[in-house]
């Protein structure tokens, strides 16, 4: 594999061309080109081509790609060629949807635990799981080797909860309280707001009537 640092946006769209794959797969596809991937996920063959070409040689000139080898690549490259224990913090409205999220299991993330402070919440059973209190995290980290914790909890208490994950040998979050969190250099977070996304949807929206008038 290439040493270049591959852009991110590059590592989303192989994440959607996996998908698409999966598809072709399913449907007894064996062949596809890069025409038909840009086709089928809205992008162009050349920025599929300069994609894949971070990642290696692919594929054949003029026949095009064995759809089983570029799925199996494409899902090795995205590290999901393995399972990943996953904790949720927070089963309020927005972890009770997260926990039940069959997508997560698709794509190898195996939940293995989910966390929350209020009595109300600890001990009720979101579907397999039943609501561990946060003194359980620490325990629970260590046993199931969780690396990757998604924070699902008030702005007011997420960089404690960050904070917590981070001690207990968490390697990866995913935030979804408007807030930035601190933490060191070395841990991977993404920063989930909703209401970002639909702003950038209804700034769109405006743009567009404005063009239009």
């Amino acid at each position: 594999m290439k040493t270049l640092r591959v852009p991110e946006a590059t590592v989303t769209r192989l994440s959607i061309y996996s998908r698409f794959l999966e598809r072709l797969d399913r449907n007894g596809i064996t062949t596809v080109s890069s025409g038909e991937i840009a086709e089928g996920v809205g992008v162009s063959p050349a920025q599929v081509r300069k994609d894949l070409a971070y990642f290696g040689e692919f594929g054949t000139r003029g026949v095009g790609y064995n759809v089983k080898d570029l799925l199996k690549y494409t899902l090795k490259i995205l590290g999901l060629d393995q399972e990943w224990a996953l904790a949720i913090v927070g089963a309020g409205n927005l972890g009770f949807a997260l926990c039940t999220y069959r997508g997560f299991n698709v794509r190898g993330f195996n939940i293995v635990g989910v966390f929350d402070k209020d009595t109300e919440r600890i001990g009720k059973r979101i579907g397999n799981l039943v609501v561990q209190p946060l003194t359980q995290f620490p325990e629970t980290a260590q046993k199931e080797n969780i690396r990757i914790g998604v924070i699902a909890v008030p702005t007011s208490a997420a960089q404690e909860v960050a904070d917590m994950m981070v001690k207990n040998g968490v390697q990866a979050i995913l935030n979804f309280a408007p807030v930035g969190l601190n933490v060191p250099d070395e841990i991977e977070i993404r920063n989930v707001d909703l209401s970002v996304k639909l702003e950038v949807l209804t700034f769109n929206l405006g743009f567009r009537a404005a063009q239009s008038l």
